[in-house]
């Protein structure tokens, strides 16, 4: 019983990290020019069982981490579904148009519940060269804001946007052109 309280309050805590994410990108989509914001933005998140920091190499290690990759956007188009690990890493090694992963690193926001806190640590950080180590996710990271805990318990990495054209291209599942439905793989 303790362990499923423990979950719902991770779960809380987790839900209000992605809604304020989700407020922040709102507010930066806000701020950009009517011509861009009527581009699909694909945000995402990645969940795992614990996390694992090594300062000195700037890496953090998602262990345990969920093998599907959520993803969604905002308006107009209200996309959701689900990445494939391989496939979503495989975003990363695309080099295409301006908007890529590969060639411009996203901002993500890690949210941390902390066993004995009572709150989640939330921290505003660069991520960059994802790397598959068995079940874990390791990226290399730069703080933006906030101070990155050593370890931690369950973990959400809440992923800025990749928009059409960038390394998601036109027709990722179901932004811009082509065949494919949202969400529809």
């Amino acid at each position: 019983m303790k362990t499923a309280n423990k979950f719902y309050k991770w779960l809380n805590y987790t839900l209000a990290a992605f809604l304020f994410a989700a407020a922040m990108l709102s507010t930066a989509a806000a701020q950009i020019t009517p011509s861009a914001s009527s581009k699909t933005q694909l945000m995402f998140v990645q969940s795992a069982e614990d996390l694992k920091v090594d300062a000195a190499k700037n890496s953090f290690r998602l262990v345990n981490v969920n093998q599907q990759t959520l993803y969604f956007s905002d308006r107009p188009q209200r996309i959701a579904g689900h990445l494939k690990m391989a496939d979503y890493l495989a975003e990363w090694a695309k080099a295409e148009g301006p908007d890529n992963f590969s060639s411009d690193p996203p901002n993500a926001i890690l949210s941390v519940y902390e066993p004995g806190q009572p709150d989640s640590t939330v921290v505003v950080v660069k991520i960059s060269h994802p790397v598959v180590d068995g079940n874990d996710l390791v990226y290399s990271y730069k703080v933006i804001k906030g101070t990155i805990p050593s370890n931690g318990g369950a973990t959400a990495l809440f992923i800025d946007s990749i928009g059409v054209g960038g390394g998601a291209g036109a027709g990722f599942h179901g932004v811009g052109v082509g065949g494919r439905g949202a969400g529809v793989r």
